[in-house]
């Protein structure tokens, strides 16, 4: 019998909310395989299985905000599981113990009834809320996002239409509202807790962790002529952009100095045996999340472009997984298309170091005492002082650079 637990998405996670269960009493479920969506502050993520049997027990109901820890599920590995009963509170008091007991939802959450387990409608975060605050039933809504994912516009237009069905009311009937929308109550609020969990762990981050800061500019030259001569016999939808270089560039450099692909437990650093790349990427509503690319190194230059893309896809629609936010080993920021030419980040912990990119620029560069325009990009490593320092963060960015300029070898 093994216990599935509402998982840490992070370090400055310490609660979520069972958004759905994908499973049942008695079904059978693999190791790996999505069990539950659970929400956080920063959006809706899949849960995976870590343990294959059959769902004896489902401690936890739709809507519950629970810490991080608490068992939401029983798992047998083997045998008939038990007749399933409907959930009441006291069961799940009395299964969960008192140092996890259940946290009370806030007053301005919206409590909604559960989603059927086998007709999840993929959408965002976002549009999820949207839905629950116009009272817009996402099963009868026609998605027009990626993969028939219901968007935000799809449920304005669906409410729009609905009140366009309802005889309209005289203008002079309504009175003019106190106060802001619902709608926009609802969104600044999640705004403000996605800000609020943010500031938490960079201020855990930056009153923890002795940072100590590198940086260094690195010739483009080659990186950015090789690319366009690689995706000019390309289709434009399978063209590479040099981000993936930066980021193959930035998994290969960890063989180099493998400590900076590592995670600090309070006491002493872990080395990763797999490099798992977290990617910084803008939320549209606002704030940011980092998943891993998992395998970073392994991956080629297609498969990372492939697997890139797919995360940003998935990051703001609200298709994650629970391992692609726990998993990172090392995170790579850009601002480069802010126009942003350095940035040093603060590092998510327990990962021990995080590498920031600018954006590409042309700069007078000295080559063989002639000097020539030549594209630039700034690379800078914020490191954990506990477990390198200067010398192996600067041997880590020149590895970088090295790798930078023979592309065709990434």
């Amino acid at each position: 019998m093994s216990e599935f637990k509402m998982p840490s998405l992070g370090a400055d996670m310490d609660a979520g909310t069972l958004a759905a269960w994908h499973k049942g009493v008695g079904d059978r479920v693999q190791r790996g395989e999505l069990m539950a969506d659970v929400e956080t502050d920063k959006g809706v993520i899949a849960v995976e299985a870590f343990e294959s049997g059959l769902i004896e027990r489902l401690l936890v109901n739709v809507g519950d905000r629970v810490p991080v820890g608490s068992v939401l599920a029983i798992i047998h590995a083997d045998g008939p599981a038990t007749a399933s009963q409907p959930l009441q509170a006291d069961t799940v008091a009395s299964a969960t113990p008192d140092s996890v007991a259940a946290i009370p939802t806030a007053a301005s959450e919206p409590q909604h009834a559960p989603a059927a387990i086998t007709d999840r409608v993929p959408m965002s975060p976002s549009a999820r809320r949207l839905a629950r605050e116009l009272g817009v039933d996402p099963h009868t809504v026609h998605g027009t996002g990626t993969g028939g994912a219901v968007t935000r516009d799809d449920i304005e237009r669906a409410a729009a239409s609905e009140r366009q069905r309802v005889p309209a009311v005289p203008a002079a009937a309504v009175a003019p509202p106190a106060t802001a929308p619902a709608g926009a109550r609802m969104n600044a609020n999640a705004q403000l807790r996605m800000r609020q969990t943010i500031a938490a762990a960079m201020s855990k981050s930056k009153r923890e962790i002795p940072h100590y800061y590198l940086s260094t500019t690195i010739d483009m030259h080659a990186a950015t002529s090789w690319l366009a001569e690689h995706n000019e016999t390309r289709p434009m939808a399978d063209r590479l952009l040099y981000g993936v270089l930066l980021i193959k560039a930035v998994a290969r450099a960890l063989h180099t100095v493998p400590e900076l692909n590592a995670t600090w437990n309070g006491q002493q650093v872990i080395l990763n045996p797999k490099i798992h790349v977290g990617v910084a990427i803008s939320l549209r509503q606002g704030g940011l999340l980092a998943p891993a690319i998992h395998d970073a190194d392994q991956k080629n230059l297609d498969q990372l472009m492939q697997a890139f893309r797919d995360l940003v896809q998935r990051t703001r629609t609200g298709g994650l997984r629970a391992a692609e936010l726990s998993d990172p080993t090392i995170t790579v920021t850009s601002l480069g298309e802010n126009g942003v030419e350095s940035v040093f980040g603060v590092i998510y912990p327990p990962q021990v170091a995080i590498v920031g990119f600018g954006k590409i620029v042309q700069r007078p560069w000295s080559i063989d005492g002639g000097i020539f325009s030549r594209p630039v990009i700034t690379a800078t490593l914020s490191g954990d002082h506990r477990v390198s320092d200067g010398h192996r963060g600067g041997l880590f960015l020149s590895t970088v650079e090295k790798l930078l300029q023979e592309p065709g070898q990434l």
